[in-house]
């Protein structure tokens, strides 16, 4: 492995799913503005909108997740026409 070329700045970092509200905490690089405070200490936050706690692959259950208003768009264009 060479030496030098991974980051040295690891620290927990709390990720959220936004669609269900589940957080977990891992060892994360990743930077952020936003912090949660969750067990009396304050992490930084990092806002998912799929994760494998959500994902139909993995939950086994269809859930639609509309985020962005594609859903009503698409029904707008193509949804029941006369």
């Amino acid at each position: 492995m060479k030496q030098g070329i991974h980051p040295e700045n690891y620290r927990p970092v709390v990720f959220k799913d936004m669609s269900n509200e589940e957080i977990f905490i891992s060892r994360s690089t990743i930077a952020t503005k936003e912090t949660i405070e969750v067990n009396g200490e304050t992490y930084p936050l990092v806002k998912l909108e799929i994760t494998s706690a959500s994902h139909p692959f993995y939950t086994g259950k269809q859930k639609l997740v509309d985020t962005a208003g594609r859903v009503d768009k698409f029904m707008s264009r193509y949804g029941k026409k006369k």
